[in-house]
C-alpha cells in the first residue's frame, strides 16, 4: 500500500469526550475550555457513541431556548456515530466525510476511540489535492465564462 496516507498518520490524539449522562451545560464548558466544535460521548463502557457539535448546541438547544443544565448529552448528540478505523487511508475517509457530509470523524483502533480527524486535518495532509481541486474548479470558472460570452 505504498503511498497510502493512514488517518493515524494525521489524527488528533487530544479527543474530548464526556458521557452520555452529562448535561449540556458540561459538555458546552468543555467545549469552550478546550476551544474544541465538538465533544465525542462516551457510553458506561467508554465506547464512542455519539458527537455533539457547535450546529448540535445551536439547533437543539439554544433555538428551542432549552435549558442546557437539564438536557443530557444523549439527548442531543448526533448519533449512529460515524466512525473510521485507525488503519484507514486518509483517502477513504474524505470521501466518507463527504458522503456523509460531516466535517469531523472520530477514529477507532479495536472499537476504542484513539483520535480524531477533522476536514482541516486532510486538506493539510493532501495539499497536492488542494491544488489539483483549485485549478478543476478555475477550469470550469473559465469554462463558463467563455460559454456566458459566447
Amino acid at each position: 500500500m505504498a503511498g497510502i496516507i493512514p488517518v493515524r498518520d494525521i489524527m488528533s490524539t487530544k479527543v474530548r469526550t464526556a458521557k452520555t449522562e452529562s448535561t449540556m451545560m458540561e459538555v458546552v464548558r468543555k467545549m469552550n475550555k478546550f476551544d474544541v466544535g465538538s465533544i465525542v460521548i462516551l457510553d458506561s463502557a467508554a465506547r464512542p457513541v455519539g458527537i455533539v457539535t457547535e450546529r448540535d448546541v445551536l439547533r437543539k438547544i439554544v433555538e428551542p431556548q432549552l435549558p442546557p443544565d437539564s438536557v443530557k448529552a444523549l439527548q442531543v448528540m448526533s448519533a449512529p456515530l460515524v466512525t473510521i478505523n485507525a488503519d484507514a487511508g486518509v483517502e477513504q475517509a474524505a470521501k466518507l466525510m463527504s458522503k456523509k457530509r460531516i466535517k469531523k470523524l472520530p477514529v477507532v483502533d479495536g472499537g476504542k476511540l484513539v483520535g480524531i480527524v477533522t476536514s482541516m486535518d486532510i486538506m493539510r495532509s493532501q495539499p497536492k489535492l488542494i491544488s489539483e481541486l483549485s485549478d478543476l474548479i478555475c477550469r470550469i470558472i473559465l469554462l463558463r465564462k467563455n460559454d456566458a460570452v459566447s
